[in-house]
């Protein structure tokens, strides 16, 4: 199981989303649906999917959040990642102009499909249900990176600490590897010099990037995109909770967020393969004994199918 799994928030659209996120891109499928019953938000959809060979789990619950650009997905067009074709930089050019097309389709345009100083073809755009997507033609001279990597920008009174952040989440994840790390120059107001213009990390299984934007953006993170962090044990349920929790109003169900307001959801493995293997009736019991918690207590939850 993938340690860290992107997860995504919709209002009624997660099967639909997902359904048409696995048309887009190679090598992705829908791997597992359920239904979880009586919650805040009344009977949730969930889905669990694999973009890119990477995993995914959406949930329809509500309109409460929306998705902003301050979480998007840098998706690597990478030559090498297409072994089959003759003329592997075409065939990536092609994957990208397709899926450019598909994801714009309904969507907003934040930078034009183009060639900039770092790519021969990037752009950044926001899809029908508000997710944003860098896609990017990736240079395979450079130090390989996965398809997909989830991308942080820091704005507002955030701006200035992604740096920090990167060596935050390097600290508190015990498998962590720093990558590649780029900062403005003078001359690039209104973002200040020496912020960070780019800059990534490896946290377990997962690649992330981060980068300051001192530009008037209007938003921030929320529970729209949330990370959530499969534990093997009671024992790292409560370590990854006292390690990133920071605002105790916003713990519940086994949801966190951290210092800089990025949502996580320390989780159970064991509790996972519950949920998608069990019963309706048995998903309905953990369901209930899990909501009113904040942290997860991973024995309630396995005695309250008989398994304690």
């Amino acid at each position: 199981m993938q340690k860290i799994i992107p997860h995504l928030w919709f209002d009624k659209e997660a099967k639909e989303a997902a359904t048409f996120y696995t048309s887009v891109f190679p090598e992705s499928k829908i791997t597992h649906t359920s239904l979880i019953h009586n919650t805040p938000s009344g009977d949730c959809d969930i889905v669990s999917f694999e973009l890119w060979n990477k995993a995914f789990m959406a949930i329809s619950a509500g309109p409460m959040f929306k998705f902003n650009p301050s979480v998007s997905f840098i998706v690597n067009f990478d030559p090498l990642l297409f072994k089959t074709s003759a003329d592997k930089e075409k065939a990536a050019l092609e994957a990208l102009d397709s899926a450019w097309s598909k994801l714009s389709w309904g969507g907003k345009v934040l930078m034009p499909i183009d060639s900039y100083p770092f790519s021969k073809r990037y752009g950044w755009l926001q899809d029908k249900y508000g997710a944003s997507w860098q896609l990017m033609l990736t240079d395979p001279a450079g130090e390989p990176r996965p398809a997909i990597i989830p991308s942080l920008l820091f704005t507002g009174s955030k701006c200035g600490k992604a740096e920090e952040a990167l060596r935050f989440y390097e600290s508190v994840f015990k498998n962590a590897q720093p990558g590649s790390v780029h900062h403005y120059p003078a001359g690039m107001e209104p973002d200040k010099e020496g912020s960070l213009m780019f800059g990534d990390m490896k946290l377990e299984d997962t690649w992330f990037a981060a980068m300051d934007s001192a530009r008037e953006h209007g938003y921030d993170f929320n529970e729209a995109i949330s990370f959530m962090v499969t534990c093997k044990d009671q024992a790292e349920i409560d370590y990854y909770w006292e390690k990133l929790s920071a605002v105790p109003e916003s713990e519940q169900c086994g949801w966190l967020k951290d210092r800089y307001g990025l949502s996580w959801q320390i989780t159970s493995a064991e509790m996972e393969t519950m949920m998608q293997q069990g019963k309706q009736e048995e998903i309905d019991r953990i369901t209930q004994v899990f909501m009113p918690m904040k942290k997860i207590d991973i024995a309630k939850i396995k005695a309250a199918v008989g398994r304690g």
